[in-house]
This record gives C-alpha cells, structure tokens and sequence, in this order.
C-alpha cells in the first residue's frame, strides 16, 4: 500500500465541528503528528481513537520530518494536524507537506475549521479580496516593517495575535495604518463565550486600556482606500525611529553611509543629525 499523509482539519473549539471522514481518517491512520501531543490526546480519547502519536514542531521539524517521511515511504498512513483548526497555516506542517511533495508522496486535505476564515466571514468586512498575514513578529523593527508594508494594502487583513501582545500590536497598528480604520476582534470561536468586537483601530487600543485581553485573538483589519493610500505611501517610514529607518536600508544592501544619506533624505533632515542619532541608538 502506497503511504499517504493528511492533513487534517479539528475543531477550534467545539467539538461538535469534527467531520465525520476527519474521524475515519483518524481511526485507519498509522500515525498521528500532532503539534502538542496533549491537545491531541484529548481530542482522540474524546472520540473513543487509540492512535499512536508523535510530535511534530517548529522546534523538531527537520528530525521528525525525515522520521516522518520514512513511516510515509514504508507505506504508513500519516495524519498531521495542529493544536486547532487547518495544519499547515502558520504552522511548521508547510515544511512537511513540500517534503512529501518533493520525495513523490500523495499528500491530500481532510476539510474543516479555520479561524482566519471564520473570523472573516463574522467581521462585517468586505470578504471579495483579503490577505492573510498570521502572526506578526515579537521584534519591534520587523513587526513595524511588516505592518509598515502594508499600510497602502485594500484588501481586508487578517493577523493571528496572543492575548499578551494584543495590547502592543494594537498600539503599532494605530500609529502606522491610523486609528480609524475598522478592525474586528474575535476570540473564543465556536465556543460558548464566542465574542466578535467591530470598532475602529483606536476605540480598540482604548477599550483593551480597561480590559483584560484573554484567549487567542484573530484580528480582522479594513484595507487602505484609494485616498488614505496615496496619502501613507509618501511617508511608509513614519512609525519607524531614527534608527530603524537607517536599518531598513542597510537590510537592503547598502552601506551605514548611503543607509544614512537616504533616511536623512526620506525625512528631510540634515545628514549629519541622522548620523549622530543613529550612532548614538547603536551604541
């Protein structure tokens, strides 16, 4: 028998969302990869499924993805899936399945939930074109160059965010895409406590000033306008320091000295006054 691996969908919080073929698979699969083999073993033992399990992280990808692929080879059944939801979204289960793809392994989907799309489809924004940007990055300068690189974006964005860093990343996206832009917060999914919060950038930054956030958040932001566009793109540099602008520039390949001399120009500010400030941060 040729060796398959799937990928398969679980609920994001009621259990009730399973799919009847999820199950199936689950219950003739040879191995389960499971991004924490804990949440795993509850969703099996709840269902009445004895599977042999493995974990499969950001942390061990490459050992138990060759482990992995030699189960798939012998002829194994594989199911992956992640804590909650579609494996291979914002998770390590990409690298998996291009390993699969390049070694000639069939490699196919067991449909099911996604938060981002759930979240999508309950925000009141428009759902004809969106982008999906996951989680942003704990670095401050890469966190505002990503957001930074999406000020001028009409689609509807889509971010994962953890309740510990709502506070701060709503903070960068009032500062870089502005305070009236619509955004919904939506948390506890599927479940008893389902909460969907549409507002605008700022009264969110206010509201969470108050309010504790708690559980995992999908934040579902309105894209730039034509006008609001044209207006950002001169100044995308705006929420970044002195010294992460000159950065910006080195990252691209050019040396402190010209790195310099084009955020001195971007600014419209004295070279000299930008050399010193960003020797100055350095040190």
């Amino acid at each position: 028998m040729e060796g398959m691996l799937y990928l398969c969908a679980t609920p994001i919080g009621n259990l009730g969302d399973v799919s009847a073929r999820c199950l199936e698979i689950l219950e003739n699969a040879d191995m389960v990869a499971a991004e924490d083999t804990r949440r795993t073993v509850q969703l099996l033992n709840h269902f009445g499924i004895s599977k042999p399990l493995t974990s499969y992280h950001e942390h061990n990808k490459i050992e138990k993805g060759a482990y992995l692929l030699s189960l798939l080879q012998e002829g194994k059944q594989v199911v992956l899936v992640s804590d909650a939801g579609t494996p291979a979204i914002s998770d390590p289960g990409e690298d998996l399945v291009r390993l699969c793809i390049d070694a000639g392994i069939t490699v196919t989907s067991i449909p099911g939930p996604v938060a981002a799309i759930n979240a999508l489809i309950l925000s009141g924004l428009p759902t004809r074109r969106f982008s999906f940007e996951g989680f942003l990055s704990v670095n401050k300068r890469h966190r505002h160059e990503h957001l930074n690189s999406l000020k001028t974006d009409s689609h509807t964005l889509i971010f994962y965010e953890a309740p510990h860093k709502l506070r701060t990343t709503l903070e960068d996206m009032e500062k870089i895409f502005g305070g009236a832009r619509r955004i919904a917060l939506a948390r506890e999914l599927t479940k008893i406590h389902e909460e969907i919060l549409r507002m605008t950038i700022s009264e969110a930054v206010k509201y969470y000033e108050e309010q504790n956030p708690r559980g995992e958040y999908v934040l579902v932001i309105e894209g730039a306008n034509g006008q609001e566009a044209a207006t950002i793109e001169e100044q995308w540099w705006s929420a970044l320091t002195v010294s992460e602008h000159v950065e910006h520039y080195i990252e691209k390949g050019m040396s402190s000295k010209e790195a310099v001399k084009e955020a001195a120009k971007d600014r419209d500010m004295p070279k000299r006054e930008v050399y010193q400030i960003y020797h100055t941060e350095e040190a």
